[in-house]
């Protein structure tokens, strides 16, 4: 029997047995269903078996469930309820009904209900001050905050918070300088140093850090993601390595913010540890490091992440069952990603895009096609990032024309086409050898073309050896003309080769001539294979080795 289940027969067992009579016996149920997290049962047994609902003091309670789980429908049929018999007025129901609304998305609603309250208090305030906060609405946040009589540090640091996250940190650093001393909680500083933190001023963030005069775990945490945000891996592990208590969000702050930056041994390595300092991983933790095994392709380590999660009985939600499906496609393994995907009962759109992206990248083109067309007979609907996965599948498997129809197909999921897109388009265009449609499809982009997008054109244009058209991408971009301009040096060695096998001796040599002007060099190729646990990178006349994942004892 499942856990929930368990619990909840359990729960219920000790009320019929407890001996307790009428409505009190539903309302202590109920408090103990909401105490556990099981808000959908509390409230099917409030809807059912209290008919006064309203008159009940759980009422606070019930509409605080509505609020966190938007159930808008629930909430203004009590509201309409507590208009007929009088209930409104009570200053606790009508706050509640004011936070209820605001978390709903309806902050006008609210503040209709908050004028036509008769008692106000710096609570009430406070709720409706945190609505329009939360839909970045300050000037109205503002008005109100200043026609308050008493504040407590919960509205400033609202107000501070709504500031940083309109990424106005101007006014809100003002904000907090005229906050009273007594006013400036653990709580005001916190929110001041994460509202920088979010907007990458990481040094304003850090001097408000270092002055704290004491920290939580949350602003440690805030300054870990802000520095890997800005790539700064190791300041991030510097502030980590400062701190003298961690929990596991720590932990975990610390662990996706290296998988995030592409640092996945370095992931992995503080997931040992991790271990070893006695924090079990929770789905948070999986789902970050089935992401860095994904990112070095290492499926025994990703197999071994998988036995963990079965052992530990980890919660396997959304993140963990899409870095299941992603890991297993990146690493190759793509039966058992298709069974894992096959078995989810709800697919979000991450988890459709890892499917056809790995069909994709490995050659399975036609599955990844077929996958795209039930995708869009489910629930789901494609985005962005489906539209350029399907497009790469169409562009290996030769489907020009199918790559054609799809990309028109954006417009009517309402999606607009990016530089990335076109830059598929063109590729796709040039490996079928239609060169000059795909320099049309350049020059009729709604967006300047970036290197990508001529590296594509000129990389076919070597394949199909299309002087012609290298020769338009050379004017296009100003080679010739204007020194380097925007080409790179891969791109400067692909013209060579285009004028190296069309016997122009000439041109490929001020090609060259013009790669020795601007220092560039060509830089030798590099691939890596896994065998067993170590993994074998191949450079030009050269060989290294490197094992510093290879498997380290997990702990698994």
């Amino acid at each position: 029997m499942p856990p929930k289940i368990a619990l909840l027969r359990q729960l219920h067992a000790l009320h019929v047995t407890s001996g307790i009579q009428g409505p009190l016996k539903w309302i202590r149920l109920i408090k103990d269903y909401l105490s556990h997290g099981f808000a959908e049962e509390a409230l099917l047994i409030y809807t059912q078996n209290l008919p006064d609902r309203i008159r009940q003091p759980i009422l606070p309670l019930v509409l605080k469930v509505c609020a966190s789980h938007s159930l808008l429908s629930l909430g203004q049929s009590l509201h309409a309820d507590c208009l007929k018999v009088g209930m409104v007025h009570d200053l606790l129901v009508g706050t509640t009904f004011v936070s209820m609304y605001c978390k709903c998305h309806r902050p006008a609603v609210a503040r209709k209900f908050f004028d036509e309250m008769p008692e106000r208090n710096v609570v009430t305030c406070n709720a409706l001050i945190g609505g329009y906060c939360v839909h970045g609405d300050m000037e109205l946040a503002s008005i109100l905050f200043d026609r308050m009589l008493s504040r407590t540090p919960v509205t400033w640091a609202l107000m501070i918070e709504g500031f940083a996250k309109v990424g106005d940190t101007v006014a809100a650093r003002g904000l907090f300088d005229r906050a009273p001393a007594g006013m400036r909680t653990v709580v005001t500083w916190t929110v001041m140093v994460h509202g920088y933190t979010v907007n990458g001023e990481m040094e304003a963030a850090r001097e408000l850090f270092d002055r704290m005069p004491f920290r939580n775990l949350f602003v440690w945490s805030s300054m870990i993601t802000g520095y890997f945000k800005k790539g700064d891996a190791e300041e991030a592990g510097a502030i980590f390595s400062q701190m003298p208590v961690r929990n596991l969000v720590n932990w975990n702050a610390l662990i996706a913010g290296y998988t995030q930056i592409g640092c996945s041994e370095e992931a992995l390595e503080a997931f040992r540890q991790m271990q070893e300092h006695g924090f079990e991983p929770d789905e948070f933790t999986i789902a970050s490091v089935l992401s860095a095994c994904s990112q070095l392709g290492s499926l025994d380590c990703g197999k071994k992440i998988h036995e963990l999660i079965n052992r530990k009985k980890i919660k396997t939600n959304h993140f963990v069952l899409n870095g299941l499906v992603d890991m297993y496609a990146k690493c190759g393994d793509l039966e058992r990603a298709r069974k894992l995907f096959d078995g989810m009962r709800r697919k979000n759109s991450v988890c459709w895009n890892s499917m056809i992206s790995g069909l994709a990248s490995h050659g399975r083109s036609e599955e990844a096609l077929n996958l795209f067309a039930q995708m869009e007979e489910s629930e789901e609907t494609p985005n962005e990032i489906t539209f350029l996965v399907i497009l790469s599948a169409c562009t290996h498997g030769g489907f020009v024309k199918e790559g054609l129809e799809i990309f028109e197909k954006m417009d009517k999921y309402g999606l607009v086409a990016g530089v990335e897109h076109y830059g598929c388009l063109v590729d796709l265009l040039g490996r079928a050898g239609r060169l000059a449609e795909a320099y049309d499809v350049i020059k009729k982009m709604p967006m300047k073309p970036n290197e990508v997008v001529w590296g594509a054109l000129l990389g076919a244009c070597k394949v199909h050896m299309d002087l012609e058209i290298a020769d338009k991408v050379v004017h296009e971009i100003g080679t010739l003309n204007s020194g380097a301009g925007s080409i790179n040096d891969a791109q400067y060695v692909v013209l060579s080769n285009i004028y190296a096998a069309s016997e122009k001796w000439k041109e490929a040599e001020r090609i060259r001539s013009r790669m020795v002007e601007n220092g560039i060099q060509k830089m030798p190729g590099c691939s890596s294979i896994m065998v067993g646990n170590t993994d074998y990178q191949f450079h030009a006349g050269a060989i290294s080795v490197s094992s510093t994942y290879a498997m380290w004892s997990l702990r698994l």
